[in-house]
């Protein structure tokens, strides 16, 4: 089967223009606390749901675009998309498995391989979407799941060392980490793929979409071009130009999950493309849902994050480093950028790295963005205890625990599913 799908747009950067008076990071005036959402650059305070539609949000996404993830990337003209395989005995008898390569460009571009789990039963079913770390093949031990042909991080299962290679030998071996079977069970459809397919997670090599893609039109600086991380966000865009064309998924009710890096991802995506349904960043910290101006002394910073991952982010975010006060916006703005859709934070005791409190205070401080839209208490009064999840509109889970993506955790993005997808 083969399926297109006509998009709006060319697969290019992002058409709009970009600001001549928008200054060099160092010249922007320093604001200590995390800015006001609802207040323009020139201080003009926004009071209707119509103004900020109209006005800040797509100046913040333009702030984002600029200094800190880079250019996103339009959607392509057209996507095609292929079923591999298809298992409908999977999982017990309970489900049924396919792996859909999808395609949205020359056919020497890179392809995103979608691993689709949906319940056997009367659909369409809400599905859980994002990228994986390791490769599908980590996620079943299905023999027809296709293995990696991209770089992949030599500390996965089956990887060859030296040559990056993934092998056969993975096969299943990290299922926890999206556990098909469980989310099926919970009435939930998953669709993820690797992220390598759209970007291999490493600077510099020209390979991916950074090979195949003209990052730059001219004219446009080099310290904005397209990072890593809104690669990854616009991948998750092209497994929803899929997923909203097939009749066993229901295309109102997606949600973009992503842990750590890829939960910045997950967040990212959110905020740019509004088909995600409900938002769910997992222990995403600095660059995702922790606060830049953070207070956390053990959190990651800016500093050390952009030090660390230079390719994560637009060279413009690296200027922060030494002064975050200088940034003109913070995470809360991103989230803002998702109102009125639902956004769910989840971490770990343990992983004072991914900033818990301060993760805690994006979300309230994003909120008069969700008021707008007639939630008066869209978000939590107080951090709730530990091991139970509060359910607003823009919730917060903390567990026990270290940095890791566990069937527990989906236990809590089902919950918090249930109550804004059902």
């Amino acid at each position: 089967m083969r399926l297109s799908l006509a998009l709006l747009g060319a697969l290019a950067v992002t058409a709009t223009a970009i600001p001549a008076d928008l200054p060099a990071p160092d010249k922007l005036p320093q604001v200590a606390e995390l800015p006001d959402p609802l207040a323009l650059r020139d201080g003009t305070k926004i009071a209707t749901k119509a103004d900020w539609e109209a006005k800040r949000r797509p100046e913040l996404k333009e702030l984002f675009q600029h200094y800190m993830y880079g250019r996103f990337p339009a959607k392509p003209t057209q996507v095609t998309s292929k079923v591999l395989f298809e298992d409908a005995k999977a999982f017990d008898g309970k489900g049924t498995l396919r792996e859909v390569e999808i395609t949205f460009g020359p056919p020497e571009w890179p392809k995103i391989h979608l691993l689709v789990a949906v319940p056997n039963g009367k659909g369409p079913f809400p599905c859980f979407v994002g990228p994986n770390f390791g490769g599908n093949h980590l996620l079943t031990a299905h023999e027809k799941v296709r293995v990696p042909t991209a770089w992949v991080p030599a500390n996965y299962p089956g990887v060859e060392k030296g040559t990056n290679k993934a092998t056969a030998a993975g096969r299943g071996k990290q299922a926890d980490t999206w556990p098909l079977q469980q989310v099926i069970e919970s009435g939930y459809a998953v669709a993820t793929f690797y992220c390598g397919d759209i970007q291999p997670d490493r600077p510099n090599d020209h390979e991916g979409m950074r090979a195949t893609m003209m990052l730059m039109p001219m004219g446009m600086p080099a310290t904005d071009r397209t990072a890593t991380i809104a690669w990854w966000a616009w991948g998750c865009g092209r497994a929803a130009d899929y997923l909203v064309s097939a009749s066993d998924i229901d295309a109102k009710r997606l949600a973009v999950v992503g842990h750590s890096r890829l939960g910045k991802t997950a967040l990212l995506a959110g905020a740019f493309d509004d088909r995600f349904a409900v938002v769910i960043p997992h222990q995403s910290g600095c660059g995702g849902a922790g606060p830049s101006r953070s207070k956390n002394e053990k959190a990651e910073t800016v500093k050390r994050i952009t030090t660390a991952f230079p390719h994560w982010f637009c060279a413009n975010f690296s200027a922060f480093g030494d002064d975050t006060t200088k940034l003109p916006f913070d995470q809360h703005c991103l989230v803002a950028i998702c109102a009125p859709r639902p956004v769910l934070f989840t971490n770990a005791e343990d992983d004072q790295w991914a900033n818990p409190p301060g993760q805690f205070d994006v979300l309230r401080a994003a909120a008069p963005a969700y008021k707008l839209y007639g939630d008066a208490n869209p978000v939590a009064d107080k951090v709730p205890e530990q091991g139970t999840l509060s359910a607003e509109r823009l919730g917060y889970f903390i567990r026990a625990g270290k940095h890791a993506m566990t069937p527990d955790d989906w236990k809590v993005y089902v919950r918090f599913a249930d109550k804004w997808l059902k």
